[in-house]
């Protein structure tokens, strides 16, 4: 049977292409296909404690069988799109042009609301003591927007907020640029400031986005944060020396 595979992040440069099609055995795992790159692709079995891999757009295990014609993408730690979702998007967007904050607090807001609270991710110049020039973002598009429909209808729930946006940019971005908009409208502050905080940490911990920083003497990825434990890894779990990864 035949496969795509995708690479992201820090895995596209390490096998040098962003995707490939790979022929296996009937019934073989995301592990046999974990096994095959490990084997052909120098520095990615460093890797393998910490990533996370999706099949057809959803996080898989190693034991995971796949089937002909699978999408299998392998994921680093997310740094946390216009990409189409599965189905309608009604409180997440991705986009390569300006975010639009005061558009979207606009048509979120409803009278009925005592607060809207608004976070931006904005792009610094400035990274661990050495100065950026720019940013570059890139996604597991389809994936991502699913993951962040799924927040929102989760943040609706868990804090019974009215309504929630959440919008984040992909390609180049320069200094002083936002690069993620959460906006959450409530009857009330409390919930509206829990609720923001709790869609921005969740999302850089979960949702397939990546971004690679821009030097004078040149350019990395940025290190992510670990996965959630609830996220299977491509091998095992992390120990306390991932974490950083």
């Amino acid at each position: 049977m035949r496969v795509r595979v995708l690479f992201f992040g820090i895995l596209k440069d390490l096998a040098g292409k962003a995707g490939d099609s790979l022929d296996l055995p009937d019934s073989a795992s995301v592990a046999d296909l974990l096994a095959h790159y490990e084997s052909q692709v120098p520095g990615i079995k460093e890797s393998l404690r910490s990533l996370a891999v999706a099949v057809n757009q959803h996080y898989a295990s190693a034991e995971t069988r796949l089937k002909s014609d699978d999408e299998v993408a392998l994921l680093p730690p997310v740094s946390g799109g216009s990409g189409k979702p599965s189905g309608p998007a009604r409180h997440a967007s991705i986009i390569r042009n300006p975010i639009d904050t005061q558009s979207v607090l606009a048509r979120l807001k409803r009278g009925e609301d005592g607060a809207a609270v608004v976070f931006e991710g904005v792009v610094r110049n400035h990274t661990r003591g050495r100065p950026a020039l720019y940013l570059d973002y890139e996604a597991y598009e389809q994936m991502a927007l699913q993951q962040m429909e799924a927040l929102a209808a989760q943040a609706l729930e868990q804090f019974q907020v009215r309504d929630v946006a959440l919008v984040h940019r992909l390609g180049r971005l320069e200094i002083g640029e936002t690069s993620v908009l959460i906006v959450v409208a409530s009857a009330h502050r409390a919930a509206a400031f829990d609720a923001c905080r709790w869609l921005i940490d969740t999302l850089k911990r979960t949702v397939p986005i990546w971004k690679k920083e821009h030097f004078e003497d040149g350019a990395v990825w940025a290190d992510g944060e670990p996965f959630p434990a609830e996220i299977p890894r491509a091998q095992g779990s992390p120990g306390p020396s991932d974490a950083s990864k």
